[in-house]
């Protein structure tokens, strides 16, 4: 029998505890696997230029670390018999190159996204046509009309 094999991408525990709880839940008398692909937020051009690779490095997986402590304990549950297979991956290339070398591996598997969405604009402000005040359609009027008068 062929156990289901789950790839959760993650980037913020407290966003994806909730998911893979339930997740976790529904599918713990087939025994899954687990492959958590962390995705680390980016660093930005500022702060990269700083600090070298090996730093960057380090940080990045310290990160993982902490994120994979918080969320590997969910995916394995206390109410289980068996022992939840759980791998912790960072991702160091894209996602899909990486999905790519992740079936080749496992087989068919089953991707849940549970990373943190990220923010969209707001939408913009309706625009508004310029429609002219009361005071300046009367300021209007009486111009005309007083034109009028001196032209009579």
């Amino acid at each position: 029998m062929n156990r289901p094999t789950f790839i959760v991408y993650v980037d913020d525990a407290e966003h994806a505890l909730p998911l893979l709880a339930s997740l976790a839940s529904s599918f713990q008398s087939g025994n899954p696997r687990w492959l958590l692909v962390a995705c680390a937020p980016r660093i930005t051009h500022r702060a990269s230029k700083w600090a070298s690779h090996r730093t960057r490095e380090n940080w990045r997986n310290q990160w993982a670390d902490k994120l994979f402590a918080q969320l590997t304990p969910c995916l394995q549950g206390p109410h289980s018999q068996a022992q939840a297979d759980v791998t912790a991956l960072l991702a160091r290339q894209p996602l899909p190159d990486l999905l790519t070398e992740l079936q080749q591996t496992y087989g068919a598997v089953q991707v849940v996204d549970a990373r943190r969405p990220k923010r969209e604009a707001p939408p913009p402000a309706p625009t508004q046509r310029w429609v002219p005040s009361g005071l300046m359609t009367g300021m209007g009027s009486l111009l005309a009309w007083m034109l009028g008068e001196s032209m009579a």
